[in-house]
């Protein structure tokens, strides 16, 4: 297994970790959320309740999507990245190093 699609691996694993982290903030905070989205008694007059949680449903909808998309793009990647390893693994059953790879990739999926 090349040095270089190691490299891509690790900074793909790193990109798709942070993406999920920013992506669970509304998540995180949805306590928070709730109290800056749903108007009080003073501002119910002014601010249409209903549309503002569709608005906060809509858009935690939208965080669920993208997050179940990029997991899945995690998985695929991962599974494609495990898949040439086992293939490069038969090829060179003696190396060492191609099985702790192949170990480390499988232990993501």
């Amino acid at each position: 297994f090349s040095e270089r699609n190691n490299q891509v691996s690790l900074s793909f694993s790193f990109l798709t970790q942070e993406l999920l982290r920013v992506m669970r903030t509304i998540d995180d905070r949805i306590v928070h959320e709730l109290n800056t989205t749903i108007p009080t008694a003073s501002f119910v007059g002014k601010v249409d309740p209903g549309q503002t949680c569709k608005k906060l449903y809509e858009s935690l909808m939208d965080a669920h999507t993208n997050r179940e998309r990029i997991i899945k793009n995690c998985i695929s990647q991962t599974s494609a990245v495990v898949k040439t390893l086992k293939e490069e693994r038969e090829k060179a059953q003696e190396d060492a190093a191609l099985l702790k790879q192949l170990r480390k990739e499988q232990t993501k999926v």
